[in-house]
């Protein structure tokens, strides 16, 4: 199944073809110490086969994430003194997502007020697919209602803290019951849950799912989801169901880390090893 996934997008290309037709990826990330957040989710998209990526950063950020990512357009924006973005960066954010096709919101984004209000403040106004991470989960958890307000498909990519914190259980009780509680928390919540740990699941507020069986421990390390982030709007932006985009983003990221693994061991893995490795898992499914 997951094989027949990727060929829906993973064929081979049309010659007269340009950027814009494998699709435009917003990522909304970065604050002062979490640049390396942005950088991997971005770089993740593009090497997954978008068209584009633009990123809203902090505008004191701007310069170094020119240097970091050169085939990225970088969109600085308003931010707060501690240097994350501000509720001054929404219409702007805004004006940028009605020309893109997924927005990625969350990846080191930080905790700050302003912050969370402005990830409430978008994911109840873009009118395109949202895959929502990380500092993105952190500002709805205190109210995740507020999922349910989303007028487009959502994904969301808690590791098992943040879905406790999501579902007001506590974490032991999340890995206990992997399965059922990501399947419960779609359907509550009309969103597609990536719960990610060993043996990740992917639950449809359909009542699918799906269970990864490869990966390894030695992508326990910094960064890994920024990754898995990146690549499942990727695959959203060319074309994919969300559904499909985030079993296909579990499965790839998890073979990329394998390949990874077996040519510099799993102590050593890092996120950008992933990165690397992510063209030779295509080629390999």
């Amino acid at each position: 199944m997951v094989r027949e996934t990727c060929n829906k997008i993973i064929s081979k290309r049309v010659p007269a073809t340009h950027k814009g037709d494998y699709g435009h990826v917003l990522v909304v990330a970065g604050s002062i110490g979490m640049t390396g957040a942005a950088y991997l989710c971005s770089q993740a998209s593009l090497i997954c086969g978008c068209g584009l990526v633009s990123l809203a950063i902090p505008a004191s950020l701007n310069l170094i994430m020119e240097v970091k990512l050169t085939e990225v357009i970088t969109k600085p924006q308003e931010e707060t003194i501690e240097g994350s973005l501000s509720l001054g960066a929404y219409e702007p954010i805004l004006k940028l997502a009605a020309g893109c096709d997924v927005i990625a919101i969350g990846c080191g984004l930080s905790t700050n007020p302003q912050v969370q209000e402005l990830v409430k403040k978008l994911i109840a106004s873009v009118k395109i697919p949202v895959v929502l991470d990380a500092d993105g989960l952190n500002a709805v958890a205190g109210t995740p209602d507020v999922l349910k307000e989303i007028k487009s498909k959502v994904v969301i990519t808690p590791h098992p803290g943040e879905m406790s914190r999501l579902a007001k259980i506590q974490t032991d009780a999340v890995q206990a019951e992997r399965l059922k509680i990501a399947k419960n928390f779609a359907a509550e919540y009309n969103v597609i849950v990536t719960l990610k740990g060993h043996n990740t699941v992917v639950a449809g507020e359909d009542g699918l799912s799906f269970v990864n069986s490869i990966g390894n421990p030695g992508m326990a390390t910094a960064g890994m989801g920024d990754v898995l982030t990146g690549m499942i709007a990727s695959f959203i932006a060319q074309g994919l169901e969300p559904f499909d985009a985030a079993k296909l983003g579990v499965y790839l990221h998890s073979l990329s880390g394998d390949i990874a693994a077996s040519k510099k061991g799993q102590i050593s893995l890092i996120a950008s090893d992933i990165l690397e490795h992510i063209p030779d898992a295509i080629r390999k499914i």
